[in-house]
């Protein structure tokens, strides 16, 4: 399989990219998707995307994940986005949050972006 292919994520993802994707299913995040970045020049080693069908949508998702991670002792280094919620960014160093709308999410394109990437699709029903 090369690297730009797509394939299914493991049934259970562990750790705090784990912990991010529950946190997103659970507020109902649609087309969440994995790039693994490890292979790439990139500045982070994962990239996690999601959309929420409107801004309250991705304030929410933004908010369970930032709640979620916060309870296991880890904060974002930095959040960007989050009074407009068209886009919020959040960077936990190692790996980077990305909620978007839908609209906002086609526009930026971020999975051709980087196209390099291994994209791991997640399923809706991840446990």
């Amino acid at each position: 399989m090369t690297k730009t292919e797509k394939r299914r994520a493991p049934k259970r993802l562990t750790g705090d990219i784990g912990r991010v994707v529950r946190a997103a299913l659970d507020k109902k995040a649609s087309d969440v998707v994995l790039l693994d970045l490890r292979s790439t020049p990139a500045f982070t080693d994962f990239f996690v995307l999601c959309s929420g069908q409107n801004t309250r949508q991705v304030k929410a998702i933004a908010d369970a994940v930032e709640d979620t991670l916060r309870a296991a002792k880890v904060r974002p280094s930095h959040i960007e986005g989050y009074d407009r919620a068209e886009w919020i960014l959040m960077d936990y160093f190692t790996f980077i949050v990305h909620v978007f709308t839908p609209q906002t999410r086609a526009f930026y394109s971020l999975e051709r972006l980087w196209g390099d990437a291994e994209r791991i699709e997640i399923a809706q029903d991840m446990p």
